[in-house]
């Protein structure tokens, strides 16, 4: 297997982030997964997850040619945004994903990254997967600077609630309002 391409990182003036992470879910000091970018090899997939996540949590059917150009642009660098996946055992296919875009925070004088598009395949829930993918993204933010990670997740998603919690996420000091426009969406 080839290493990772950096076109899936957020801004090539970025430094080099920390190599792959293992996590050890069970405790008995054994890696079961490794949270890699996203290639434009991946489109595919993290077309799939993105459908089936907003089909699952919120009853939405995306348009599929309107969200593979967004993640195309994504993948070839064109926004700041970045996937990460972990891979099913032997290199098979993804079984989890998430997208990190970043904001600037006057505040705290430093960035701060958000993580967006999360899915876990339902068949490898439980199992870690998206603690490698939070704990990458965490390495990957704290070695640029960052002043944290920051995500939303719709109010009735309450077991993706609960695993944010699990792993030290405060989600008692912010609320996300919206106001989305009925602009049709292109297609590069």
């Amino acid at each position: 297997m080839s290493a990772p391409s950096r076109s899936a990182e957020l801004s090539s003036s970025d430094p080099p982030g920390p190599d792959p992470l293992s996590v050890d879910p069970l405790g008995d000091g054994r890696p079961r997964h490794v949270a890699r970018p996203a290639t434009p090899l991946d489109e595919d997939t993290l077309v799939a997850g993105n459908l089936a996540m907003a089909r699952e949590t919120e009853g939405l059917e995306l348009d599929p040619k309107v969200l593979r150009a967004g993640v195309r642009r994504a993948l070839t660098g064109t926004v700041g945004a970045a996937y990460f996946l972990v891979d099913g055992p032997a290199g098979s296919s993804a079984v989890g994903q998430l997208m990190v875009t970043r904001e600037w925070s006057d505040w705290r004088n430093r960035e701060v990254w958000w993580i967006q598009s999360v899915y876990v395949w339902p068949e490898h829930r439980g199992r870690g997967v998206y603690t490698t993918l939070y704990e990458r993204v965490c390495a990957d933010a704290r070695a640029a600077g960052a002043g944290g990670v920051r995500l939303y997740v719709d109010v009735r998603n309450a077991p993706a609630q609960a695993v944010y919690a699990r792993l030290g996420m405060n989600g008692d000091h912010y609320r996300v309002f919206e106001a989305m426009f009925e602009v049709p969406a292109t297609v590069d």
